[in-house]
């Protein structure tokens, strides 16, 4: 393809890494799983970071892992505060533990909440709010974690798309009481399939470990205050103290996430070097409404939202991307709340949702890669503008017409 979604990150020291692991013998999660466990909390100068076999399970153990606090923990019934647009996996493990939603709308330029209704949303039963950064672009993370502590509010911040990005000199995924990321195939660096949850609190951090084996106590200090060790050894190493799950990444993709790790800062840069690309083509036309960029974002991908003042039909600008060989996507969720799913959820809307509707109806987004893609978004902007001058919105408007 011309253009695509994604491609591959890897060179051949991820082949050689894989190939050791192999060679070891050793294929679950080991030293290589905590080499990378440390390397990533130096990083992202957090206390502890702790690896899951994808975005999803760390959101998971993250969500858990608040319920099984000594204080305060979650409770069923308990309210979060969310974005309209995410990715299902923000929400999913929000319902599967009995949590009540209160969907924002977003910031139509932005893509991120808007931090505006933030006191709307609040009610009494409210107890965390979830913070997303969309496709790499920080959200409102400082507002967000200073309403959560002037109220009690905890902060579980997902990360996934938007690793290496920064806010005011201090690195996304560290605003949250949790946070976490993805290491998936198209992510700022894939491990095949990975994830991790990084935090400064002790206690989170042990219970996430327990979480993601079974909800044993073998990965965890005899100190940690989870538990009161027993002298009996013969159970004691299947010791369960929590209802656990079995998140454990393979040992691979800790070998494959040191590698990648290293690479991180090349490709942040890179992928900004293409932003920079973007922005200039795009900023100034305004039959496009593109990401407003809130501190450096790590640019997961361009997204591009049809100005709905200009009246273009989407349907036929995706079908111009087609046939130029260009890939697309719908950004990332759309609004959450027009899926089918929904209907299994307990939740509320904060006032309306224009904004995340019109990322839903008119939004779509094309990739971005760690390597130069200056003649592939050239092109983008040629077919876009092509297919949006006044000529094809006319003939739009007559099929439209003659439809009535």
């Amino acid at each position: 393809m011309f253009y695509d979604l994604a491609a591959s990150t890897w060179g051949p020291e991820e082949i050689e890494a894989i190939q050791a692991v192999v060679a070891s013998g050793r294929f679950t999660m080991g030293e290589r799983v905590k080499a990378m466990e440390a390397a990533f909390a130096s990083y992202f100068g957090v206390k502890h970071a702790v690896m899951v076999n994808s975005g999803s399970s760390a959101n998971l153990a993250s969500v858990a892992a608040l319920f099984h606090k000594q204080d305060a923990p979650l409770q069923r019934g308990d309210e979060v505060i969310v974005p309209a647009v995410s990715w299902s996996t923000t929400y999913a493990p929000l319902q599967q533990y009995g949590l009540r939603l209160r969907f924002v709308d977003v910031e139509l330029e932005s893509l991120n909440m808007d931090v505006s209704q933030l006191q709307e949303a609040l009610t009494p039963r409210t107890r965390m709010i979830v913070a997303v950064s969309i496709l790499g672009n920080p959200a409102a993370l400082d507002v967000i974690r200073a309403f959560a502590d002037t109220h009690g509010l905890y902060v579980l911040e997902d990360n996934c798309e938007s690793m290496d990005a920064e806010l005011n000199g201090r690195k996304t995924g560290t605003f949250g009481h949790l946070n976490t990321f993805s290491f998936f195939f198209s992510h700022q660096i894939s491990t095949m399939e990975g994830g991790m949850v990084a935090t400064d609190d002790d206690e989170l951090a042990w219970l996430v470990r327990a979480l993601r084996a079974h909800g044993w106590t073998r990965d965890l200090p005899q100190d940690c205050g989870l538990f009161e060790p027993r002298e009996d050894d013969f159970f004691e190493a299947y010791r369960f103290i929590v209802p656990g799950y079995n998140l454990r990444p393979l040992e691979m993709s800790g070998a494959v996430g040191l590698t990648q790790l290293r690479k991180l800062p090349d490709f942040t840069a890179r992928r900004r070097a293409n932003l920079a690309t973007f922005q200039a083509l795009f900023e100034d036309d305004e039959r496009f409404i593109i990401q407003r960029e809130n501190g450096k974002s790590s640019s997961y991908c361009f997204p591009i939202i049809l100005n709905p003042r200009y009246g273009h039909e989407r349907a036929a600008v995706l079908n111009a991307l087609k046939d130029a060989d260009i890939g697309y996507r719908i950004i990332t969720g759309g609004n959450f709340v027009r899926h089918d799913c929904m209907r299994y959820f307990d939740y509320s809307v904060v006032g309306d949702l224009d904004n995340a509707d019109t990322v839903h109806d008119l939004g779509f987004f094309v990739g971005n890669r760690p390597f130069d893609l200056t003649p592939q978004i050239e092109t983008l902007y040629r077919v876009l503008a092509n297919a949006m001058s006044p000529r094809a919105v006319g003939s739009v408007q007559r099929r439209v017409s003659r439809d009535w």
